[in-house]
């Protein structure tokens, strides 16, 4: 009996051992594989960085990409991938939209023209940027105003420039005197004040117009009546004086049918004294291209009179990104010092960040901004309305300045129709 007690005993010993050998084995495989996860956590954080999805127009300048390489390399926390998209701002405009109005948060960064800002910003789609912008230290004035303006929605920031365009006044140099020429480069003039040019000069060495600029039914048209009245300001002074050119003795009969390219092709043929058109034009002239009879030499550059239109693009946030704190990264960088200073000197493009405006080596790289009257054109920029109905808007625009500048009746009805159309949100 005793015998099968201590063997009975032997039994239970050995299996409370047993059990205590797996409770303790298993605790050991579970500290073990916890460590495990931890470790590989760790090595996740420390080694993959987060990638920001870019939806950037492609660039056929080194510029871009080598921005986003410069970006890259400052970075221990995010890589950036470019997807670039088409050059076409229509079919961009398309693509960009289908992919927000899903949801998608397919890019964190978005390049948007500058007429984009306020539909994009109107439907939700943006991310605003003002207490990211104070905690970076920026303000508004350090960037280009006009750019600014174009991406300010309800009082909110939503964007910072990407490079942008102005409207400009080309003059003949050879033909205007130095002391109009100085008038005209400092900006300090009004439209009374160039018609009075326009017929005082128009004639010499055998120009056939005075002021040339963009009157057609088409958004050129649109960026015309901006600049004419101050942003909107005063519409109807502004309507009276392009109706003022309009019919002059020294414009074209078929003004009203005149774009960029019949702008363009009649001052650098030699044919008119004055005209409003866009940065491009000054390469033109410079490269010589075909039908360019003048040169370089013969030519000013001089703000508008009341400041240019912006033109161009910028950089904003998707509101959907899964990394809004990574893209703001890239835009801080992008549209900085570093960055626009990338895009100025690899690509040629305009600076929006404006203390490089008087950088040395962004000056070498753009003739364009050895122009005392260039500089202080880019100072003084103007923003096209912003609202999240702007194609509604410019049509308005469009169609009822043609109208009276077609047949200079209904001033008051085209004045209103237009205040009504930019006031509106």
């Amino acid at each position: 009996m005793k015998i099968l007690k201590s063997f009975f005993f032997l039994c239970i010993l050995s299996v409370v051992l047993t059990l205590a050998a797996c409770s303790g084995e298993d605790n050991d495989n579970t500290n073990t594989d916890s460590n495990n996860d931890s470790t590989h956590d760790t090595d996740t954080t420390t080694d993959e960085k987060i990638t920001l999805k870019l939806g950037l127009q492609n660039d056929n300048t080194p510029a871009t990409q080598a921005l986003i390489d410069a970006f890259n390399a400052s970075q221990d926390k995010y890589v950036a991938e470019w997807d670039a998209l088409t050059n076409d701002s229509a079919q961009m405009h398309d693509q960009l939209l289908n992919s927000l109005n899903s949801g998608s948060s397919e890019y964190d960064v978005l390049s948007l023209d500058v007429v984009w800002a306020g539909e994009f910003a109107g439907a939700g789609f943006l991310e605003p940027i003002d207490v990211m912008m104070n905690e970076a230290g920026f303000s508004k004035d350090q960037f280009n105003a006009g750019s600014m303006a174009s991406g300010n929605y309800t009082g909110k920031q939503y964007t910072l420039p990407f490079f942008p365009d102005l409207g400009l006044l080309y003059y003949r140099s050879d033909i205007v005197s130095e002391e109009d020429a100085a008038i005209l480069d400092s900006g300090e003039y009004t439209y009374d004040d160039l018609y009075a040019m326009a017929e005082k000069y128009t004639g010499e060495a055998d120009t056939k117009y005075g002021f040339l600029y963009q009157s057609q039914q088409y958004e050129g048209l649109t960026v015309n009546v901006t600049e004419f009245t101050n942003s909107f300001s005063d519409i109807q002074a502004g309507l009276e004086a392009m109706y003022k050119f309009t019919t002059a003795e020294f414009s074209p009969s078929d003004l009203l049918n005149y774009t960029e390219a019949e702008t363009h092709t009649n001052f650098e043929q030699g044919n008119a004294v004055f005209s409003r058109n866009w940065p491009y034009q000054f390469g033109r002239i410079s490269g010589q291209e075909d039908g360019v009879t003048i040169s370089l030499d013969q030519v000013g550059i001089a703000p508008l009179p009341n400041g240019g239109s912006v033109g161009g693009w910028l950089l904003s946030i998707n509101k959907n990104s899964k990394n809004i704190e990574g893209a703001w990264e890239f835009i801080k960088f992008a549209a900085g010092e570093e960055g626009q200073k990338i895009m100025a000197t690899e690509g040629g493009y305009l600076p929006g960040f404006n203390a490089l405006l008087e950088d040395d080596e962004v000056i070498a790289g753009n003739e364009l901004l050895s122009y005392p009257g260039f500089q202080n054109a880019l100072a003084n920029t103007l923003a096209r309305p912003v609202s999240p109905e702007y194609n509604a808007v410019s049509d308005t625009i469009q169609v009822e300045a043609h109208k009276y500048l077609s047949s200079g009746e209904g001033i008051d009805a085209a004045a209103s129709a237009i205040e009504e159309a930019t006031k509106a949100e």
